[in-house]
């Protein structure tokens, strides 16, 4: 129901006005207000029954509710619905839009300019295209939330017309494929620094055996310390991997791997003080690796490179891509083969002498 009221007002030279308010309202709830003011009270009478006309016509339609991206993103943050199922890089980059100039523009006006501006900023500051990729995708995939868990209003379609220029800009894109893998003297260096790192009083982390057994196992390091001795089957010398990591899947992805080469023997060399094989922090682990490394000048190695080391070494002893799978958990066999697989070359020679 709408309905206009008029209000007299006394101006500070003794002269009056007329202020003429509308309000229409709905379930007992203000849907749309607005007020105009006159010198005379006939003008605001006019005023206000030619407006309660034309909303009428038009039908009143309700204030649509916004908030800043900012906000918005804080309410993303504080539902532990959405956050709690939220992987550890998409939590990372939410946080950092939170600081950034873009959390500032309201959910209903972000333009391509906007989004193209924050790009370039990104840049300066030094991230690559496949890095600030994800932060136009994570920052879409919130705002497509904003209207159905939140009722807010927020025009995410900007982004079919914002990524192509983006792209074309070369400010986002896809990573590059990573084929990185150690040599044999900088495992043997590794190995030989990190069993004096374990060696030292108070040191805990086998960082050898996991190092060893990652890569026998091409398990990620989180997977490793989260193995738990239940899920040992010593009459076949397999393990379960639970809720492996798949992007199509994010809970119960379970799956019997093998434990092939020595790393069977490496799971019964340790302690059965606890429910899991490897009770560490997997943070601590790549902590010491890092450190290590750094200290021997091994230059762009990462803890995970041990697991295209691992997978690699299996094509390398005559093992069929869908055996491979089977230890390192692909699903998508065409992924395994591109990014996690890297051969030398020269093991070639090998087969062909067998």
């Amino acid at each position: 129901m709408a309905y206009s009221h008029i209000e007299k007002r006394k101006k500070a030279n003794g002269d009056f006005n007329y202020r003429c308010t509308i309000r229409a309202t709905k379930d007992g709830k203000i849907i749309h207000r607005e007020s105009k003011t006159f010198s005379k009270k006939e003008l605001a009478r006019t005023w206000g029954r030619l407006r309660l006309e034309e909303l009428e016509l038009d039908g009143i339609k309700a204030k649509e509710k916004v908030v800043s991206l900012g906000g918005l993103l804080d309410l993303y943050y504080n539902d532990h619905h959405l956050w709690g199922n939220t992987g550890r890089t998409k939590r990372y980059v939410v946080q950092m839009l939170r600081d950034c100039p873009i959390a500032n523009i309201m959910s209903d006006k972000l333009k391509s300019s906007d989004l193209i501006e924050h790009c370039k900023m990104r840049r300066l500051a030094g991230a690559g295209p496949a890095t600030i990729y994800h932060d136009i995708a994570y920052l879409r995939s919130v705002m497509k939330l904003a209207m159905p868990v939140f009722d807010i209003t927020a025009n995410w379609k900007i982004f079919e017309d914002a990524v192509p220029v983006l792209i074309e800009m070369k400010l986002v894109g896809k990573s590059q494929k990573r084929t990185r893998r150690p040599t044999e003297d900088e495992l043997n260096k590794l190995i030989a620094s990190l069993e004096k790192r374990q060696n030292k009083p108070g040191s805990k982390i086998p960082f050898v055996d996991i190092l060893n057994f990652s890569i026998l196992t091409c398990m990620r390091i989180g997977e490793v310390c989260s193995i738990k001795w239940d899920d040992l089957n010593k009459d076949h010398k397999t393990v379960i991997v639970r809720d492996r990591k798949d992007p199509r899947k994010k809970e119960g992805n379970h799956m019997i791997v093998p434990l092939l080469g020595g790393s069977f023997d490496l799971v019964m060399k340790q302690e059965q003080s606890d429910e899991l094989i490897f009770p560490f922090n997997p943070k601590s682990v790549t902590a010491g690796f890092q450190r290590e490394r750094n200290k021997l000048g091994i230059t762009d190695l990462r803890y995970h490179d041990l697991r295209r080391e691992g997978a690699s070494r299996l094509f390398e002893k005559g093992y069929s891509i869908e055996e491979v799978a089977q230890v390192t958990g692909h699903r998508n066999l065409n992924i395994l083969w591109q990014v996690y697989t890297q051969l030398f070359p020269h093991k070639l020679h090998d087969k062909f002498t067998e």
